[in-house]
């Protein structure tokens, strides 16, 4: 009852602050499984864009939160999983390697050409998306999204991974590409937050009255065959072109 009564207390907050203006552009609001993804450039992202949804989407809608920055103190840890049921992701993957997203699954082929006799690898099948999953290690910085996609879950991402600062999204990371390949049949919608990052400028605590908007636009897939940058930079421009909407 706490939870709810503070969820309801949050969406007054936003909506007095920010006018909480939501947008759907080529794509209506729907109780199907999606991945929204949008530009990130504060902490409030997360509360915006889940206040932008309505009330059906947002209860089977779980944004992720910084594990560092959302667990800091009681109240936040509270917040993120009491009333917005957040998926806790860690900023740093937990073991040194390659960057999340861009090791292969499975065993890395030979630098040479195919042992004679032996199957030609260019003419395999790509490994499908269960095998995907089944490959994915414990530890895997996107493990707990996988679980939630899992469950039925829709959810929300920032490809970015970490805040901008410039007019653009910086260049989207590849775990959004890595969910497409796993879940092919989940709905990819494009979201692009406009000026929440002024309600609360950086070094400031208490927010300034800004007028703000999330708007949602036509979702995208990942085209059979299509390679990992030439769809992140696909998905970055779709968030991209919704600021003109």
């Amino acid at each position: 009852m706490l939870a709810k009564l503070m969820g309801y207390f949050l969406l007054g907050l936003v909506r007095v602050l920010t006018g909480s203006q939501a947008r759907w552009y080529g794509c209506p609001p729907k109780a199907e499984q999606r991945i929204y993804f949008a530009n990130h450039q504060s902490h409030a992202d997360l509360v915006m864009i889940w206040a932008a949804l309505p009330e059906e989407l947002r209860s089977i809608t779980r944004p992720i939160a910084a594990r560092d920055y959302w667990t800091k103190s009681p109240f936040r840890q509270w917040i993120t999983t009491a009333v917005f049921n957040a998926i806790y992701v860690e900023r740093q993957a937990a073991t040194p390697g390659p960057a999340a997203g861009t090791a292969p699954v499975g065993p890395a082929p030979d630098a040479g050409s195919a042992p004679p006799g032996g199957p030609d690898p260019a003419s395999e099948a790509p490994p499908s998306p269960e095998a995907l999953r089944a490959a994915l290690p414990e530890g895997d910085p996107l493990a707990p999204l996988v679980r939630a996609l899992e469950s039925g879950d829709s959810i929300i991402i920032f490809p970015e991974g970490t805040r901008g600062h410039g007019d653009d999204p910086q260049p989207f990371k590849s775990g959004l590409f890595r969910l497409a390949q796993m879940f092919p049949h989940v709905v990819l919608v494009p979201a692009w937050i406009n000026n929440v990052q002024r309600v609360i400028p950086k070094g400031e605590v208490v927010p300034v009255p800004i007028l703000c908007s999330v708007t949602f636009g036509a979702p995208i897939a990942l085209e059979p065959g299509e390679e990992r940058r030439p769809f992140l930079d696909r998905a970055r421009h779709a968030v991209m072109a919704l600021r003109e909407v």
